[in-house]
This record gives C-alpha cells, structure tokens and sequence, in this order.
C-alpha cells in the first residue's frame, strides 16, 4: 500500500468526505484531490496536520508500519455536532435535546419493528400462518 492508498484508507476510515478532511487539515478540496490521485505530492506538513488532528500514526502513514492511529480516531460528526450545539444559545440547545430524544424514540420503535416478523413475511417463507398464529377460542 502506498502513501497515496493509505491517505484515502484514513480518510474512509473516518468515514469523512475529501472536503471534510481537506477542510480539517487548512487545505482545499481541489489540492487534497490531487494528493488522492497522485496529481500533488503529500508535504510533510500535510502529513503532521492529519497526524495530529486525526491522532494518524506518521510512520504508519510513512511506511505502513505500525497501526493506523497512534489512540482511537476521533469521531468527526460527534466532534462536529458538539462544536455547532456549543455554538448555539441556551433555546436552541434545548430544541436539539428534544429532538435527539424524539429521534431515538424513533429509532428504538422501528427496530421493534424490525425485531418483529409480521404475518406478510411468515406466509412469503412458507409458514401457514393459521398454524403459527393463536387462534382464538369459540
């Protein structure tokens, strides 16, 4: 693996777009395209930058040896998300916890869902459902 590969494996490891990451470590998008693709060289500099800001092991960068991050990588939107609600005045806090709290109600209702095999599916696998199903007493 090369410099070049193992650039773009830290970045889709974080799961961060060229921009998000270009923008992190001060430098365009268009110029850490180019380094994607071999078109610019990768300055050391760069490579201290991503270093780091993403805790990236500089010799794993280098030469590949090693691990790739020196501790456990950041989490981009979590680090993020806080930046912007900390930037927020004390109303628009509160708005945000209501509606993560909303979101996770959701969340946990469609895995219910999910966890649960509705009639549909047990008659397309095959199952009678008059024999799967409490049938109730007359």
């Amino acid at each position: 693996m090369s410099v070049i590969e193992r650039l773009k494996a830290v970045r889709q490891t974080l799961n961060v777009s060229q921009k998000v990451f270009a923008k992190s470590i001060f430098i365009s998008t268009s110029y850490y395209a180019c380094m994607e693709t071999g078109h610019r060289k990768i300055k050391a500099s760069i490579l201290d930058s991503i270093s780091k800001i993403y805790n990236v092991n500089r010799e794993w960068l280098l030469t590949g040896k090693g691990g790739m991050f020196d501790t456990e990588p950041p989490d981009v939107k979590l680090e993020e998300l806080i930046d912007i609600f900390k930037r927020l005045n004390g109303h628009f806090q509160g708005y945000i916890l209501d509606q993560v709290r909303n979101l996770e109600k959701i969340q946990e209702k469609e895995l219910e869902k999910q966890k649960k095999p509705s009639l549909k599916k047990r008659v397309n696998t095959g199952i009678n459902p008059s024999k799967t199903a409490i049938q109730p007493e007359i």
